[in-house]
């Protein structure tokens, strides 16, 4: 099987609006970082993700 295939389904709040909201993740072994609308107020937030899977949310602001 191709690891790449599997996403996890993650749940966590909006750092603009604290709306809870549920993000899409490709865990891999490496580094991410990239940008996410909010699903709720549509504000640009910064996903980090580590290779240990830990998730974090950023205003672009800070």
């Amino acid at each position: 099987m191709n690891d790449s295939l599997f996403t996890d389904l993650t749940a966590l709040s909006c750092p603009y609006c604290g709306a809870a909201i549920q993000l899409i993740t490709d865990p891999m072994d490496e580094e991410q970082d990239y940008i996410e609308d909010c699903e709720v107020c549509c504000r640009p937030m910064r996903v980090l993700i580590s290779p240990d899977g830990n998730i974090q949310l950023l205003r672009e602001d800070d």
